[in-house]
């Protein structure tokens, strides 16, 4: 008979790639961790790792239990999902993962209408950047995250999870005011001697701004590498460089910063996703319509110009 916490243990090590990152994952340790792998190879009669370097591999049966292991998770919280359909009732505890400019608007506005409307459901929220967080929910760290996808450079597909789309956020370029009306209807090459604020360039947002400029004709030199999008603010307000801005970071954070519109008017597409076995579980559907219904009341910042081609 095998142990369902030894099959977790190993498709967590298929997961993560290693004993001691799927221990971190699991809160075990690593020798705790390699007793149920131990036992497992026990009661399956096979050795399910082999050692490959420093590292190691799954064997062949070691994959088949993986695949099953998979299977029985997904049945296991398609349980609960159905099971909290009958019972008709929005209550426990829903462990949200989202980005910062999320967290400075819409995902409070979601919280606080859900304790309105649904006080049995309690809602943990963790700042987590996208990829982090796709990786925690299939660890199960988190019940639903938000994504962000942005111009030419569609999201990957992330099997055994369900995505819903829910805004258009449009990306501009704020400036000081003092250099607002000088740029207005320029071309956005004409920036290229700016010491820009960017993010890091292994970021969604990063590695698209970086691309924006590229397709005008020129690399943009970071003067300032930071997440942070109210420290992009500020940057951008002392006139030191410009930065790209998403229109999340709504008009009470932009006293004293001017936005103009981007060629093309690009916009990142942000989505939630979640586990496939659980998109139907009332917590789920809750949240959805509720950051639905919230994003759908926000209304971004006016630019006072455009940066033309």
């Amino acid at each position: 008979m095998f142990q369902l916490s030894h099959l977790i243990a190993l498709a967590e090590v298929h997961r993560t790639g290693t004993v001691t990152a799927a221990a971190q994952a699991l809160n075990f340790t690593s020798s705790a961790l390699s007793q149920q792998l131990a036992r497992l190879e026990a009661e399956a009669g096979a050795p399910v790792l082999e050692r490959v370097g420093r590292g190691v591999r799954l064997t062949p049966e070691g994959l088949v239990l993986v695949r099953h292991a998979q299977q029985i998770q997904a049945e296991l919280e398609l349980a609960r999902a159905e099971v909290a359909a009958v019972r008709g009732e929005v209550a426990g505890v829903l462990r949200v993962a989202s980005f910062q400019t999320l967290l400075l608007d819409v995902v409070p506005r979601t919280v606080q209408a859900l304790a309105e409307s649904h006080p049995a459901l309690r809602i943990d929220l963790v700042h987590r950047e996208v990829l982090p967080a796709i990786q925690g929910l299939l660890a199960h760290d988190f019940d639903l995250i938000v994504g962000e996808e942005f111009p030419g450079a569609p999201a990957a597909v992330v099997d055994g999870t369900s995505r819903e789309d829910f805004l258009l956020d449009p990306l501009r370029l704020a400036v000081a005011p003092a250099e607002a009306e000088a740029l207005d209807g320029a071309r956005l090459p004409e920036l290229a001697a700016h010491r820009w604020v960017l993010d890091p360039a292994r970021s969604p947002m990063g590695q698209w701004a970086r691309s924006h400029c590229r397709d005008a004709g020129f690399e943009p030199v970071s003067g300032f590498e930071v997440t942070d999008p109210l420290l992009q603010v500020q940057l951008a307000r002392t006139g030191l460089s410009p930065a790209f801005l998403p229109g999340l970071v709504g008009a009470e954070h932009l006293n004293g910063v001017s936005l103009l519109e981007l060629p093309g008017r690009p916009h990142r597409r942000l989505y939630s996703l979640v586990r496939q076995a659980s998109a139907e579980a009332p917590a789920i559907l809750a949240f959805r319509t509720a950051m639905h219904a919230s994003a759908r009341q926000l209304r971004p910042p006016v630019a006072v110009g455009a940066v033309l081609a």
